[in-house]
């Protein structure tokens, strides 16, 4: 016997063909309240759509820990080599709309949550170890860059070339943006990075500093600027289709993780700021330690409820891990579960791809779609019932020394914006300088007198071919 369709309601359905009507040809009645729930629920299906990262791809998997590393955390899902936690990761671009093409050049999304015994844990970056900015006040400016104009409704390479030329700490992200590997060929064939400067903290309140990196065991792959175009006009979901048709065939794409760490005494010496997120850390002097391996083996069941509806941000966090004084970092920390509260809603953690792993005891209870049956259990803390939770002076973490009048301080005060993306366009063979220099004029060939002037002055100044290079090709003069 075949399974019986109902309502949401479950109610069964006797006509799934056919709306109640007055006569064959009468109009149709407003006690159809089948067809009334059909067509209410399809007006509501969809949810705003985020306003970066909104063109994503997902997938589940697990972290083994390879090598032990105990002493810099007591995570628990680092306790020993070996162990496996489970895992999602969502892959996206960061400035298209929803419909937008996969091959776009443009940072992609690499957001990883370990789904720990201790709660979740998300670690939330891109494919980049750096960004354009330093300051989450001007996030939003940097998007609308990013956008289309407010007028036209058009993609403006005049508003991106503008604010850049107005924030010379972004020529490091731009360096990397426009060289060979802008355009990753899919997500499987790319690195990952946390990005940001977070914190481990181990079973002695010892903290220290690191950056995430995540390496493919696929190798770089990436499109030239024509594939990518020919990719978008034919098939826009290039890397959607490749990674879901990978995971499905069983070739189960993996990436070893590894940490770059830095004492807080050594942070609070440096003459650098280790928390500038337009900076990476030299790995000579902070080499890579292999921490252990990601593997993707399970695509999601349904893209909307675990993918379009998936909420990371760096504000969930489990004992033995924290953040840093990045200030973007802590810009996000903010931002991130806000826009999920207002896209997907208050109680978005209590879905299941949100949802812990862990049993969760919180007093946070009402709210749109709440979930729980918790009786005649307080909703308030503190309270006099031995069985209700209670914090865990245990779990608190150390001390974090602050020091400095409170005042807007400028972020531009080290004046050194150019030297890692100089250093980065001398790494480069002459194809791939070429090949930059090529896509950053091309983009900038439409662009304001003055913005060209002011740009080209910080290519030069990262390098003086570089500058040179790129004046050339826009038949400009630079001194």
């Amino acid at each position: 016997m075949s399974t019986i369709l109902t309502t949401a309601s479950g109610a069964p359905v006797a006509d799934n063909q056919n709306s109640r009507s007055a006569g064959p040809r009468g109009p149709l009645m407003l006690d159809d309240f089948h067809l009334i729930e059909k067509l209410a629920h399809f007006n509501r299906e969809n949810i705003p759509e985020r306003r970066v990262h909104a063109k994503g791809s997902g997938a589940y998997g697990t972290f083994t820990v390879t090598r032990d590393i105990t002493g810099y955390t007591s995570a628990r899902l680092f306790e020993q080599v070996g162990k496996q936690t489970e895992t999602f990761l969502r892959f996206s671009t960061v400035g298209g709309e929803r419909g937008s093409a996969d091959t776009e050049r443009d940072p992609r999304g690499f957001a990883l949550r370990f789904y720990t015994e201790e709660g979740n844990w998300d670690v939330v970056g891109n494919n980049t170890p750096v960004f354009f900015i330093r300051d989450p006040l001007k996030f939003p400016d940097f998007i609308h860059t990013q956008k289309r104009h407010p007028q036209s409704n058009l993609k403006n390479a005049q508003m991106m070339w503008d604010f850049w030329s107005h924030s010379p700490e972004a020529l490091h992200q731009i360096t990397i943006l426009f060289s060979d590997r802008g355009i990753p060929d899919g997500y499987r064939h790319m690195h990952g990075f946390g990005s940001h400067t977070y914190s481990l903290i181990n079973a002695s309140g010892q903290r220290t500093w690191v950056k995430w990196h995540y390496k493919t065991q696929q190798g770089i792959k990436n499109l030239s600027a024509a594939e990518a175009a020919r990719l978008a006009g034919t098939d826009p979901d290039y890397a959607q289709r490749d990674l879901f048709e990978a995971i499905e065939r069983g070739d189960y794409p993996k990436w070893t993780a590894y940490i770059q760490v830095m004492t807080e005494e050594h942070a609070a010496n440096r003459l650098e700021n280790p928390f500038d997120v337009t900076k990476t850390w030299s790995q000579k002097e902070f080499p890579l330690i292999e921490v252990g391996v990601l593997e993707l083996n399970r695509n999601p069941r349904n893209y909307f409820a675990e993918v379009e509806q998936a909420a990371f941000g760096p504000s969930n966090m489990v004992p033995g891990v924290g953040l840093s004084p990045d200030r973007m970092l802590q810009g996000r920390v903010f931002a991130y579960a806000d826009a999920h509260r207002y896209r997907v809603g208050t109680n978005h953690q209590q879905l299941p791809v949100n949802a812990p792993r862990c049993a969760v005891n919180s007093y946070q209870r009402d709210g749109a779609m709440a979930q729980g049956a918790y009786g005649a259990a307080p909703n308030y803390e503190p309270n006099s019932y031995s069985e209700a939770p209670k914090q865990s002076e245990r779990h608190a973490e150390p001390a974090l020394a602050l020091n400095g009048a409170a005042d807007r301080h400028d972020h531009r005060v080290d004046g050194d914006y150019f030297s890692q993306a100089g250093a980065l366009f001398r790494l480069m063979t002459r194809e791939q300088q070429a090949l930059l220099i090529g896509n950053i004029a091309g983009t900038m060939a439409s662009v304001s007198d003055d913005v060209i002037e002011r740009q080209l002055q910080y290519f030069y100044e990262a390098d003086r071919e570089y500058g040179q290079g790129i004046a050339k090709a826009l038949q400009r003069n630079i001194s």
